[in-house]
């Protein structure tokens, strides 16, 4: 099972973007996906997540400008972040609760995708 994130960039304050992070392998089904971000110097920190029937949580510095969604048929999670601001700059890690296939039957386990940067410039 992977986790695929992409979106990233480099962006001016103020301006858009939107992560996408698809989930791939013997996946029978998906809980909680979300949004985590680290910044340098600091600890990975809760950006958003949602669970499989659409309830959103987000971090009080994102309130009002991000909005996590996701597409299950797709195994998709975004993150539309709007009104980005030079704090927002670090490295996103989309994360996952899964349910897959294994060698001795089927087990939740989550899993972290590979980081995407976003650079906010002032």
């Amino acid at each position: 099972v992977q986790l695929q994130a992409s979106g990233g960039g480099l962006v001016q304050a103020g301006e858009s973007l939107r992560l996408s992070c698809a989930a791939s392998g013997s996946i029978i089904s998906i809980n909680t996906m979300g949004w985590y971000r680290q910044a340098p110097g600091k600890q990975r920190e809760l950006v958003a997540t949602i669970n499989n029937g659409g309830r959103t949580n987000y971090a009080d510095s994102v309130k009002g400008r991000f909005t996590i969604s996701r597409e299950n048929a797709k195994n998709t999670v975004y993150l539309q972040m709007n009104s980005l601001k030079p704090e927002d700059t670090a490295v996103y890690f989309c994360n996952a609760d899964t349910l897959t296939f294994g060698p001795i039957g089927s087990s939740w386990r989550n899993r972290w995708g590979q980081g995407t940067q976003v650079t906010v410039s002032s």
